[in-house]
């Protein structure tokens, strides 16, 4: 059966132009000069016709048995027409289902480069993700190192100010033990005197010289007050600074205070930061992870494609023997 584009005057034309350059017309030589279109057998059928025909016009009519040899020779030309066009037809499918396979291959092939960038995009995006929460990692760090300097300096700044209360509470018992002191010395000294007067008018002469001694020791007791009044204003003094001090060190502990509470709203503000980056690095790795699949899909499909094209290749070379094997068969059965 012929193709379309190929009829007998096409052959014919070919076939002539072949003898006017003094050359045999085989069937190759005959497509080739119909620019490799057309079935060889088609070819090979028109040839034989044009044969025939010349054959007839020039020799007159032919015998019978020719005739019939003749004939039998085109109804056998017909019938390996016949067979070997559903294998052109397998050919040509063969064919088209490749092209098919091939661009499915293409189509495949530029799927899985497309998911390879972005699966290079998404672990660059990745890896500044890590990278960001390394540097929020190393902030709150830094922060948390901070903040235990911090804890350090108040605990220091609690002992010195417990030191700084025991100094004033042992100042206070001093105090203390000084009034009663004077208080018992000025009770002492009143009874003394009540009982010296009581005595006055029997004793008069040991009072004298009692009395002379009294003062003598009310002086000394007089110098002690006199000391005892020093040592109460140098301790009050001392009292004082260190209530300055007190103050001072209440103020500083208030200052680390509201800073301990700045640190720590930062702080929880950072570890939200962080609980976000976390979250958004679990949903990174989550969608490269899911982009791994599908490339991993995508190459099996390749594969398979790739195995049926293959397959297909391997039906067709077979194919193509057969064709080959049964063509010098049938030509030598013609």
């Amino acid at each position: 059966m012929a193709r379309g584009g190929i009829n007998k005057a096409v052959v014919k034309k070919a076939r002539q132009a072949i003898i006017d350059r003094g050359e045999h017309p085989s069937i190759d030589a005959v497509r080739v000069e119909m620019g490799n279109t057309g079935s060889k057998t088609t070819i090979h059928r028109y040839l034989k016709e044009l044969d025939d025909g010349a054959g007839r016009r020039d020799g007159g009519p032919l015998p019978l048995d020719e005739e019939l040899s003749a004939l039998v020779g085109r109804l056998a030309q017909r019938l390996q027409e016949q067979a070997e066009e559903p294998l052109e037809n397998a050919l040509a499918h063969a064919e088209q289902q490749k092209q098919e396979f091939q661009q499915r291959l293409d189509e495949a092939r530029r799927t899985q480069e497309q998911l390879q960038q972005q699966l290079q995009i998404q672990a660059s995006a990745l890896a500044g993700e890590s990278a960001a929460l390394q540097d929020t990692r190393s902030m709150l760090q830094s922060e948390q190192t901070r903040n235990a300097e911090l804890n350090q300096a108040l605990k220091d700044y609690d002992l010195r100010l417990e030191d700084k209360e025991q100094q004033i509470r042992s100042l206070e018992d001093k105090h203390l033990h000084a009034r009663d002191a004077l208080e018992h010395y000025r009770a002492a000294s009143k009874e003394q005197r009540e009982q010296e007067q009581r005595r006055h008018e029997g004793q008069l002469q040991q009072l004298q010289m009692e009395l002379r001694q009294a003062q003598q020791s009310a002086l000394v007791r007089q110098d002690e007050i006199t000391q005892l009044h020093r040592d109460n204003e140098r301790l009050l003094g001392e009292q004082r600074a260190t209530l300055k001090e007190l103050k001072q060190a209440q103020d500083m502990a208030v200052k680390a205070s509201a800073l301990h509470t700045q640190l720590s709203e930062q702080l929880a503000r950072q570890d939200s930061a962080s609980t976000l980056l976390q979250e958004r690095l679990r949903v990174a790795v989550e969608e490269t992870q899911a982009l791994r699949e599908q490339a991993l899909q995508q190459a099996q499909r390749s594969k398979d494609m790739e195995w049926r094209a293959t397959k297909a290749e391997a039906g067709l070379e077979a194919l193509q023997l057969a064709a080959a094997k049964a063509a010098p068969e049938q030509q030598a059965d013609s």
